[in-house]
């Protein structure tokens, strides 16, 4: 599944946050012994790995095996890469009765981002990236659409045409819509409320380097994320301590590393053109859906305006790398820092 942005130009989006020391910490008490039980799997285009914190390992496996399997409902649902999701039968036939509450709500909070953010997310944005994959996929020219395409184009994209009554949802006109900036954040949720809903009070779910934690390691320390450095990615520019919040980061490291990758794989919705101020926008939030869709706002809006904003919306923090590499933190952000 492509839960990606869009992959213009087929760029791969590179992980960009990693956990650090998050597995076999061990803390024998008296009378029990808390320890770190994980799985990783391939789910939704890229890398999760589900791990909590208990005593009893049987247990431990069937609370992971549950919230995984919260993680394949949202693929299922949200993924408009499948002709069977729902999500690809709205884009398809423009209207879905009976919707699932779960993509009412997604798309519902999506339209709120796009709100606070002024346009910078938008979910109605697959036209756009359509356009840019159709020049620079196999068969495509593999040059950039002409202006007149890109503005055509952006008559589709505004989110705020879709029209939600009761169960039913209706798209504009030739309107498709793209949930990849929320549905991954979206799920590690839903997987971190199925593991609160079976007892566990310390783990985390990492979904290619976006993750949402609970509690703390096995032996009481908060988890320690390393945010990668853009001029060697196997350094971490700082780490972040979290403890019942959620970190996830937007990026472009790929055009940074290879000077060849010429399209950032993330566009602005408000002018159709890949975004490209900033290499990387990482956001601490209290869900991970949050922390996912304003990654991506802050990352388009580019240093000033996406500073702003998260100075304007209470208890989100921000570590920006601009594109001459310099670090911008948020007011707050440097108490989550590692001492």
């Amino acid at each position: 599944m492509r839960y990606k942005t869009v992959a213009i130009g087929l760029i791969a989006i590179f992980t960009v946050l990693f956990v650090i020391n998050y597995a076999a910490d061990q803390n024998t008490d008296i009378t029990v012994e808390q320890v770190s039980h994980s799985q990783t799997r391939s789910l939704m285009d890229t890398t999760v790995t589900i791990s909590v914190i208990d005593s009893n390992e049987t247990h431990a496996l069937e609370v992971i095996d549950r919230a995984f399997d919260r993680m394949y409902y949202v693929d299922i649902l949200m993924n408009n890469y499948d002709n069977k999701s729902e999500l690809s039968l709205l884009n398809e036939e423009g209207f879905v009765h009976n919707a699932d509450s779960e993509l009412i709500y997604v798309i519902n909070r999506s339209v709120y981002y796009s709100e606070v953010s002024g346009g910078a997310f938008d979910i109605s944005i697959q036209p756009v990236l359509d356009l840019w994959a159709s020049k620079y996929s196999p068969g495509g020219n593999y040059q950039d659409p002409k202006h007149e395409e890109i503005n055509e184009t952006l008559m589709l994209v505004n989110c705020s045409a879709i029209m939600i009554e009761g169960d039913n949802i209706t798209l504009g006109t030739d309107m498709r819509i793209t949930l990849g900036g929320v549905a991954k954040g979206y799920a590690a949720d839903l997987a971190i409320e199925s593991m609160i809903n079976d007892g566990i009070s310390s783990g985390f779910v990492n979904a290619g380097g976006d993750g949402r934690y609970i509690g703390t390691k096995s032996d009481g320390s908060q988890w320690r994320i390393g945010l990668q450095n853009p001029e060697k990615s196997e350094d971490a520019v700082t780490i972040i301590n979290v403890e019942n919040m959620a970190v996830a980061t937007s990026g472009n490291y790929e055009r940074y590393f290879n000077d060849t990758a010429r399209v950032s794989h993330i566009a602005d919705p408000r002018t159709g053109y890949p975004s490209q101020n900033l290499i990387s926008a990482t956001i601490i939030a209290a869900s991970a859906m949050d922390a996912d869709a304003f990654a991506t706002a802050v990352f388009i809006l580019g240093e000033k305006d996406g500073m702003d904003m998260i100075e304007n919306i209470d208890e989100i923090e921000g570590i920006l790398i601009t594109t001459d590499k310099r670090i911008i933190r948020s007011s707050g952000f440097s108490s989550y820092e590692n001492n």
